[in-house]
């Protein structure tokens, strides 16, 4: 098994390029290498430099290796579509522009599905005309990815959002073409649906190309879902908790990656709430240091 474990600039409260609470992308990317990775993602396209000699630099002086980046939109507004397709495109750009292979789509939050975060029973549903445009958009900003950019593009679903619940992506998975539009799929954001990772993983290992790792703690998921907390106010009370401290189960993770010959990258995911100052560096390293305990790195 050849597996390469990253992280990205969620783990250090991240989530939107514009948002002066965050640090520096120096920062991040000093952390990500002291804690003992080799490579790391993007961010929201716009957070580190879009001039990619900027960036390079940046990148070799911690001797790390650009994975992926996230293209976070609302897919499900239609009136977002050119900026869908600005991030699209950046993004893109950005990636090529070092060699990085993955591109990932999720939809951003959406205040119709934000109070039914992990009820999945309770969930409002797109009628077939708005499903049929929205499957149609994701699966144009992934052409764009695949065939225009050469790049190896995955859904993700996320709490909150329109492709958040194991039935939508499986139907998505069957309405688009799996040469574009592979799985990037998060252990943690399964978990906060409501699902079963291990048993998902299982059932559609040979479409997954790409990996985020997240654990979830059981009883902050408990308490957010009963409260119909909102995701980063979710965060912020640590419902993303180090890795082997929640109820996904990673040893099993690593076992159906290993059986099915899994090669590649797997990015740690942490999201936090920066203004609560997380230790971003220690958890960095606790959660590299749990996955080399049970055998990834």
């Amino acid at each position: 098994m050849t597996i390469r474990i990253g992280n990205a600039p969620c783990s250090w409260g991240v989530e939107f390029a514009d948002d002066p609470r965050n640090p520096t992308w120096p920062h991040v990317l000093k952390e990500c290498a002291e804690a003992g990775y080799t490579g790391i993602e993007l961010g929201p396209v716009g957070f580190m430099p879009e001039d990619p000699a900027v960036l390079r630099e940046g990148l070799e002086e911690n001797g790390l290796e650009l994975i992926g980046g996230v293209v976070f939109r609302p897919y499900h507004d239609p009136d977002a579509w050119d900026d869908v397709l600005d991030a699209t495109h950046r993004t893109a750009r950005a990636l090529t522009a070092h060699g990085a292979r993955h591109m990932v789509l999720i939809d951003s939050i959406s205040p119709r599905r934000a109070p039914t975060a992990g009820r999945a029973g309770e969930a409002e549903q797109m009628d077939k005309a708005e499903w049929t445009a929205y499957r149609d958009r994701i699966a144009n900003s992934a052409r764009i990815g695949a065939e225009e950019y050469g790049l190896t593009v995955g859904i993700h679903a996320h709490a909150a959002g329109f492709m958040d619940f194991e039935p939508e992506l499986e139907r998505l998975l069957g309405e688009v073409d799996e040469n574009i539009l592979k799985i990037c799929f998060d252990t943690g954001h399964h978990s906060y649906a409501g699902f079963d990772p291990v048993a998902f993983m299982k059932k559609h290992i040979d479409r997954i190309s790409y990996m985020h790792f997240k654990d979830i703690d059981p009883e902050v998921k408990a308490r957010v879902i009963e409260n119909r907390t909102g995701f980063y106010d979710a965060c912020g009370q640590g419902i993303f908790c180090n890795l082997g401290e929640g109820d996904v189960d990673f040893p099993a993770v690593r076992q159906v990656l290993l059986d099915a010959g899994f090669a590649g990258w797997c990015t740690v995911e942490q999201d936090c709430d920066p203004t609560l100052n997380p230790d971003t560096l220690g958890d960095a390293r606790r959660n590299r240091a749990y996955l080399e305990s049970i055998g990834f790195v």
